[in-house]
């Protein structure tokens, strides 16, 4: 532990002085403004964020690739300008890949194996088959039920933009211009995304932020309750304009309420792992309950157009495949017939593999659960901070018992629950592996370098230089998000990014300490329908493979007023309720 007094640190910080020539042997202190300008220090900071932002939609470079780049510029920035020792600084890097691997890989890959498992034995055909079956003829009910709880099912499962593609040939098999099903697939995934591929990007922003991970799933929670409310509505008016509100409405106001009552107890009391698939499976619930007793009185198609509701449930559906490279499904632009005639047993066998993985995940790792805090190794290295002129270490604490492992657990169960066949076993790790070997890079390599840029004291610098727009950088906030994951394509690697700086500038505002943070994650999930990375998968089983552009420029009107609605919530958060944004 290093004493000296604040002064002595803050002349140091703001001299760049290295903690070497302070005392020999000590933590590390972060310097202020290395450059000896506010302003010049905040610029040089922003290096390696506006050379990723070049890398992936200007050069379209591949992420994994951009990231190792990006790595790269960040560790000798912070070698060179902010002085950071070299073997701490790679250590830290080192430790923050460990943490992007265990905490982000570990999870989202045995999640992925999931849904491969159940498109590899039909489960998901069966529920999906069912699911269309039970919808009546009028295009309202198949969006809600099949964008809003289907889209939130799998986003919460697997994220990384598949439920556009599991989504959109679907609403194009059932009337929906292409182009349109896309956008109503995309916005209808847009809530969910917080908390998508089984909590990741919530992970993500603890593991930068030093905030506990239940504090934040909470505050984020929170926000999207209130998010949750507007996209029903607007998908409505997206496939029958607004004249199919006035017969639809309680299908809106069902589906939103219904979607908050699974996501926001989930994300209050369970972490972030399970309030998408738990307030899908409550939607489910309550739309189909909904339904047995009330439907709308004129059955509308595609633009508003009436319909013989006579044809309910003999509806057709474009047969994509439900996954990129999967198997299960036909060639995209093929049309098959789907029976009405499903049973309930096909629906069971496609909603246990779910029902196991919520019970399996909420017994390891909810609040009565102590089997995380058994852990066997935690390398380290400490720097005293630029703004808070504290000792703050940057740790990797391993924990076997961590949520990817509970949800391998559940994939074993589900294997015996479904009498899957060892020989088929193989071929889901090869498909996994070909869809995921990108994102399984990006992940350790993008942790590493948010771990080092706030390390370096390069997050403090670039917060300090923020801070000095004022309490106006509440709106900022959802934007920084916004912006962040439209070019990078991931809500998890912006919150890696983004999260320690938004959280350090609420600080230097007096801000509520989550607010910040929260609505960057919020704001990048509102961007998920114009990232270009995003875009290409959910195009992936249409027509509009490698015409993106097209399809970005489409989402994004509907998306702006999304993020316009989350800078009024923001705004009410500040005003009238600070204390839900506080641990």
């Amino acid at each position: 532990m290093l004493h000296v007094t604040s002064e002595s640190l803050i002349s140091a910080a703001n001299r760049g002085v290295s903690a070497r020539s302070l005392a020999a042997g000590s933590s590390f202190v972060q310097s202020l403004n290395p450059a000896h300008s506010t302003l010049g220090s905040t610029l040089v900071a922003l290096i390696p964020i506006v050379l990723l932002l070049i890398l992936l939609p200007v050069m379209r470079m591949s992420a994994w690739r951009a990231v190792i780049i990006g790595a790269v510029v960040t560790i000798i920035l912070a070698i060179t300008v902010w002085d950071s020792p070299v073997g701490s600084t790679l250590g830290a890097w080192a430790i923050g890949a460990g943490t992007g691997i265990w905490s982000i890989d570990w999870i989202t890959f045995w999640g992925v194996i999931i849904y491969n498992t159940l498109v590899r034995t039909g489960a998901f055909e069966d529920f999906r088959h069912w699911l269309v079956a039970q919808a009546t003829r009028d295009i309202r009910v198949q969006t809600i039920l099949l964008a809003w709880a289907l889209g939130a099912l799998l986003e919460g499962l697997v994220g990384f933009g598949y439920p556009w593609a599991v989504v959109a040939p679907i609403l194009v098999g059932l009337g929906v211009v292409e182009l349109d099903a896309i956008r109503v697939a995309a916005l209808g995934n847009n809530a969910p995304v917080s908390f998508g591929a089984l909590g990741a990007p919530i992970i993500a922003l603890a593991a930068v932020t030093k905030v506990p991970l239940d504090e934040l799933s909470a505050s984020v929670g929170r926000i999207v309750a209130i998010l949750a409310l507007l996209p029903p509505w607007v998908l409505i008016i997206l496939v029958t304009g607004r004249r199919g509100l006035r017969g639809a409405w309680p299908l809106a106001v069902v589906g939103s309420l219904s979607f908050i009552a699974g996501q926001l107890p989930a994300s209050q009391f369970l972490g972030p792992y399970l309030p998408d698939i738990i307030g899908a499976v409550v939607c489910f619930g309550a739309l189909l309950l909904l339904l047995r007793f009330w439907q709308p009185k004129e059955t509308l198609g595609f633009g508003g157009v009436p319909v013989d509701p006579e044809e309910a449930g003999s509806g057709r559906m474009n047969g994509a495949a439900p996954f990129p490279g999967g198997d299960g499904g036909v060639a995209a632009g093929t049309r098959t017939q789907v029976t009405t005639r499903t049973s309930t047993r096909q629906a069971v066998r496609g909603l246990a593999p779910f029902g196991i993985l919520i019970a399996v995940v909420v017994a390891a790792t909810g609040p009565w659960s102590h089997l995380s805090s058994y852990n066997f190794v935690k390398p380290a290295v400490t720097a005293i901070g630029s703004l808070s002129h504290k000792p703050a270490d940057v740790a990797w604490s391993f924990n076997p018992a961590v949520a990817g492992t509970w949800i391998l657990v559940s994939w074993l169960i589900i294997l015996v629950v479904l009498r899957v066949r060892p020989r088929e076993i193989p071929g889901v790790f090869r498909l996994t592996f070909s869809q995921m070997w990108g994102a399984l890079i990006v992940a350790p390599v993008i942790f590493g370098l948010a771990t080092v840029f706030n390390y370096s004291g390069m997050a403090s610098t670039m917060a300090h230089g923020f801070a000095a727009i004022g309490p106006t950088f509440l709106i900022l906030a959802p934007i920084i998000g916004f912006i962040g994951v439209a070019l990078s394509g991931s809500n998890t690697s912006t919150n890696a990014l983004f999260g320690s700086f938004q959280y350090s500038v609420g600080g230097l505002l007096h801000m509520p300490s989550l607010l910040l943070p929260s609505l960057s994650s919020v704001g990048a999930e509102i961007g998920k329908p114009i990232a270009p990375q995003t875009t290409s998968v959910g195009v992936s089983t249409t027509k509009y493979v490698r015409r993106e552009g097209q399809v970005i420029r489409h989402n994004l009107p509907w998306t702006l007023v999304m993020l316009g609605y989350l800078i009024l919530i923001a705004l009410l958060y500040r005003a009238v309720l600070p204390g839900a944004m506080q641990p």
